[in-house]
């Protein structure tokens, strides 16, 4: 009777773990808006868009305003890190960090101050607008509207250029677990590095006038739990493996690093004499 009844009570332990588990937060959660659609027969949700504001963005964002606002362009912000995506098994042609970095930078400097810091003058895709610019000129010149004139192009006095320089995989990485009675538990870290560089060119002269170098940690971080047992006279073996990893976004980690650096040229042109940080309410001036 003893030996029925313990193996009763582990064919029932062992079924219970396997449903807790199978249940476990590594499976998306349902919420009220995953009712009724057609990803609730698999336990997961479509996620709804969002705006990401990080807290480098809300820096930038709340930036005191420019005295002037000074014209700059953006011609081009690359991945020269030439660093490809991790595979152990095969070669990945992916590259390891975004290419948008000139839309990432053009956002950032019109993000300053709310909109207060730079006008900022099409250069990345000039082209199109030239050729818009000529359908206009043509179009007027049809139609002998001579009343109306096509303003010329602004130019600017400063060129913001840069790229990402570095892209350092398992600069820190490491883990602990423990196992005991066929039952175990693990825990894995790793730590990345991304480093933008970006600089201020005079258009007049062509001195670089700005430089600077950020970088942004990106954090990966797994557990898991498993179970290895023989039950039933060591005959009947229960297996169970669960786990789930957290990765940090690679681009979101760029456009961090990317928003410190617009801050940071933004203090460094103001330090050196190139524009003025307008004084808020109760600031002395220096």
């Amino acid at each position: 009777y003893t030996y029925r009844h313990r193996r009763f009570l582990m064919k029932w332990l062992a079924a219970v773990l396997v449903l807790f588990l199978t249940s476990c937060a590594s499976i998306p959660s349902m919420t009220d808006s995953c009712k009724g659609s057609g990803m609730e027969f698999y336990g997961e949700c479509i996620e709804e868009p969002e705006i990401i504001q990080l807290p480098t963005y809300e820096q930038l964002l709340n930036f005191p305003p420019a005295e002037k606002m000074p014209i700059v362009a953006v011609y081009g912000c690359e991945d020269e890190t030439g660093q490809r995506k991790r595979r152990d098994t095969l070669a990945d042609f992916s590259t390891a960090v975004t290419q948008g970095c000139t839309s990432i930078l053009i956002d950032a400097l019109k993000t300053a101050g709310g909109g207060t810091w730079f006008r900022v003058v099409e250069r990345h895709k000039i082209d199109n607008l030239v050729r818009e610019r000529q359908i206009v000129r043509s179009t007027r010149e049809e139609h002998d509207d001579k009343t109306m004139g096509i303003q010329p192009l602004l130019f600017a006095g400063m060129i913001v250029e840069g790229g990402i320089i570095g892209y350092d995989s398992n600069i820190t990485s490491g883990g602990r677990g423990a196992r005991t009675l066929g039952i175990g538990t693990s825990t894995s870290y790793r730590r990345d590095v991304v480093t933008v560089s970006l600089r201020g060119i005079s258009v007049l002269t062509g001195e670089i006038l700005l430089n600077i170098q950020t970088q942004k940690t990106i954090l990966s971080v797994g557990s898991g739990f498993d179970v290895f047992k023989f039950v039933d006279m060591d005959t009947q073996l229960v297996e169970i493996e669960d786990g789930v990893a957290d990765n940090e976004s690679v681009t979101v980690a760029t456009r961090s690093a990317i928003e410190a650096g617009v801050v940071a040229l933004i203090t460094q042109g103001d330090e050196r004499g190139f524009w003025k940080i307008q004084k808020q309410k109760g600031e002395k001036s220096e």
